[in-house]
């Protein structure tokens, strides 16, 4: 038996509970804060945030819009996580689980899309540092 390559994963504490976190993943407006290759996002149901099988548009920084349609979805009062296609093409996922009030978050790529992981790197760090300012400031975002 032939397993499947493993994808790339990374991950970050915070020092922020989920619920700030999964609100900066969630929220398209949002992306372009620590989505290093994100300008802007849309919905095609003109929504703000993301759910079980979304489709909309996103703008990258290389300037054109791409379709793309979430894929996965769990929510559970642990872990939340979605993850997507981006132009037909598996892409990132997004990970949430609960630790009190703390957090980890994680994101992966495709084992194919390993040289994609200083972009993740960053994106995490990005998350971590809206989500505690955020929750020392005492609240999220509306």
């Amino acid at each position: 038996m032939v397993l499947p390559p493993t994808p790339l994963t990374l991950g970050l504490d915070v020092e922020a509970g989920p619920d700030v976190v999964w609100d900066l993943l969630v929220r398209l407006a949002e992306w372009p804060l620590w989505g290093p290759t994100v300008r802007e996002a849309r919905l095609d149901d003109g929504h703000a945030v993301l759910s079980p099988g979304a489709t909309g548009r996103v703008r990258t920084v290389a300037g054109p819009w791409v379709p793309f349609r979430v894929e996965d979805w769990h929510v559970d009062e642990t872990v939340r996580h979605w993850s997507w296609r981006v132009a037909g093409i598996p892409a990132t996922g997004h990970t949430v689980t609960a630790r009190g009030r703390r957090c980890r978050v994680e994101m992966t790529a495709p084992w194919w899309a390993a040289g994609y992981a200083p972009v993740l790197w960053l994106g995490l760090r990005r998350v971590r540092a809206l989500a505690e300012a955020r929750r020392a400031g005492g609240g999220t975002t509306g």
